[in-house]
């Protein structure tokens, strides 16, 4: 059901019935680490490239939440997966091994909320009965096609984030006992003319800020409706831009139920510059820790604002400007 200009609610509140995370080494070394399902000690997974490695964990993250829910693959009507390699190659070949109807997504890092928002539809809409899905990011995978390899070890500015190696996928019903996905708010591309590469979280920012202004002004709903509202990655940088824009939009969201992702993965002392990104980066912060949370009763509804840069190697090659998105979701839980 259409609310306002771009938001959807969801009467029948579809229930997110399981959810899964699987991570590398480097998030291990996190503050986060015992909300993961999977820590992997290695970059490779025993595969031979670090893509077969993301494949592996989108695989692994797709029957963790199956076995999790008490379902058969033969269950799921539809599977929504992106990540952010060529062709979404990581998602399209776990399908491949899930076998079950497909739906791949492009987002860039906005694709764990823009998928968790479609399963929602086709779950409110009747269109479907049990829905997954998920996204995967890799740091060398991805910094090999987006920067430089690693091996390289060239030297980062400041305003750099370090992807995230991680999947989490999401798997949706009708009703159930988990979080419920009320509203979604789809964000438009939002271009302010940068083009730093190194510098995604103030590119995003803008994009993150417009997805949140609308979702109040669609529902007509003030912040403190939320005991957390959580950008998806924007890093140290994009944050505090963040904040800033939405002064300027005379929209004041508390300091304590204002967090971002990519602040939340790693401890202060890795060396990460402004914090985490990546497509797995709110996945596995939403699906591992946010939803643990609300488990326990500390949170009983929560915003998240998944942010994704759509640039391309090609476009950067170009000198094309960075266009970026975001999408929410609107999560509550009664235990």
């Amino acid at each position: 059901m259409l609310y306002g200009h771009q938001t959807w609610v969801f009467p029948a509140k579809p229930t997110v019935l399981s959810a899964a995370t699987v991570v590398g080494p480097f998030e291990a070394r996190g503050p986060l680490a015992e909300e993961f399902d999977i820590i992997h000690g290695d970059l490779w997974l025993g595969q031979d490239s670090y893509e077969k490695a993301e494949k592996k964990m989108m695989e692994e993250a797709c029957e963790i939440a199956v076995q999790k829910a008490g379902l058969q693959k033969q269950d799921i009507q539809f599977f929504l997966g992106g990540d952010l390699l060529n062709q979404i190659i990581s998602s399209s070949f776990a399908a491949r091994t899930l076998a079950v109807p497909y739906l791949g997504l492009f987002g860039a890092c906005s694709t764990s909320m823009e998928g968790l928002a479609l399963a929602s539809l086709l779950i409110d809409s009747h269109s479907a009965q049990y829905v997954l899905c998920g996204t995967a990011s890799h740091n060398t995978a991805v910094e090999k096609q987006f920067r430089y390899p690693t091996e390289y070890g060239s030297q980062k500015p400041p305003t750099a984030q370090w992807t995230v190696t991680g999947a989490g996928t999401a798997l949706l019903g009708p009703d159930g006992q988990g979080p419920k996905v009320t509203a979604a708010t789809i964000g438009r591309v939002v271009d302010m003319g940068l083009s730093d590469p190194f510098n995604m979280g103030a590119a995003m920012a803008p994009a993150a800020v417009d997805t949140i202004t609308a979702h109040f002004r669609d529902l007509r709903i003030a912040p403190d409706e939320y005991d957390l509202i959580a950008t998806g990655d924007l890093g140290r940088v994009g944050h505090e831009i963040a904040k800033d824009l939405l002064t300027k939009h005379d929209l004041s969201i508390p300091e304590k139920i204002f967090t971002d992702c990519g602040l939340l993965i790693y401890s202060q002392d890795q060396p990460v510059m402004a914090g985490g990104s990546g497509c797995g980066c709110s996945a596995v912060v939403t699906y591992g820790h946010i939803f643990n949370q609300m488990k326990k009763g500390k949170f009983k509804k929560v915003l998240i604002i998944a942010t994704g840069a759509l640039l391309s190697p090609l476009s950067y090659q170009q000198k094309e400007s960075i266009p970026c998105i975001a999408h929410a979701v609107s999560l509550e839980y009664d235990s």
